[in-house]
């Protein structure tokens, strides 16, 4: 059967793996077992998919990220260089949690990007195309087109799905060229209109 993705030879995919076309795999990468990988995704140099993963289509991982059980990645998710996901949120050596039954669940929603050398904590949601600075620290969830910064991580901002920082008039409505769709805010909420 061909092979319908990349894989560089110095990466390593494991048995009863999933991984959709055109995905790219590139130096001493590591899929393991159990994950699923959508189509046209890239994973950089010394990544690691943890087992039992699922990454949606379109998803591109920067260098040096490691993707733990118990994250979700959903379609166009963009992970930047060296930032940190957790599954865990009380860690001890001494007394070790292994095993999915210990493991905090996060997610993060179709087009969000997260910063280069962030930090997502266990157990939350990054919204829809929401921006996680680089170096933030997010420890609660983040809503939908939320820019959040800093540690812990507050939102300074909104961008459109297309990455333009939002300017809303006086109704709280804002609108993004470059994607040609309007935005409302209302109750620090904010949501896509026709």
């Amino acid at each position: 059967m061909e092979q319908k993705y990349f894989k560089h030879e110095s990466a390593y995919v494991d048995d009863n793996v999933e991984i959709g076309e055109g995905t790219k795999i590139w130096h001493f990468s590591h899929v393991q077992s159990g994950a699923k990988l959508g189509s046209n995704c890239v994973l950089g140099q010394n990544v690691n998919i943890g087992n039992n993963v699922t990454i949606g289509n379109f998803v591109k991982i920067q260098n040096n990220v490691s993707v733990y059980e118990g994250v979700i990645l959903e379609d166009y998710v963009f992970c930047g260089p060296s930032m940190v996901f957790t599954n865990i949120s009380d860690p001890r050596s001494k007394y070790p949690q292994v095993g999915a039954k210990f493991y905090k669940k996060t997610l993060v929603k179709e087009g969000a990007s997260l910063g280069a050398n962030s930090t997502i904590v266990c157990g939350h949601t990054i919204g829809r195309f929401a921006f996680v600075g680089a170096g933030a620290v997010v420890t609660k969830d983040i809503p939908d087109f939320a820019l959040v910064v800093g540690n812990p991580a507050r939102i300074v901002g909104w961008f459109s799905e297309a990455g333009v920082k939002l300017v809303f008039d006086k109704e709280g409505i804002a609108h993004c060229e470059k994607s040609n769709k309007t935005y409302k805010l209302e109750n620090g909420i904010v949501r896509e209109v026709e």
